[in-house]
């Protein structure tokens, strides 16, 4: 299989493929994310991210612009 990357719209439980590919990119660290291990990312913001390492920086940032 090509390496492409998908475009997604995630959901809260699940996620929709707009464009088929096999990875996505972290928004925080910028690795790949094969769509087959994807399990972390944000509905509001429609991101993905890489582990929960991940999510936690994002949610600190956020947290702090408050």
């Amino acid at each position: 299989m090509n390496k492409k990357k998908a475009k997604l719209h995630y959901k809260h439980n699940s996620f929709e493929i707009i464009e088929e590919g096999s990875f996505v990119v972290c928004a925080i660290s910028g690795k790949e994310i094969p769509i087959e291990n994807l399990n972390y990312w944000n509905v509001e913001l429609q991101e993905a991210y890489f582990s929960s390492l991940e999510v936690n920086e994002r949610y600190k940032k956020l947290k702090n612009k408050e």
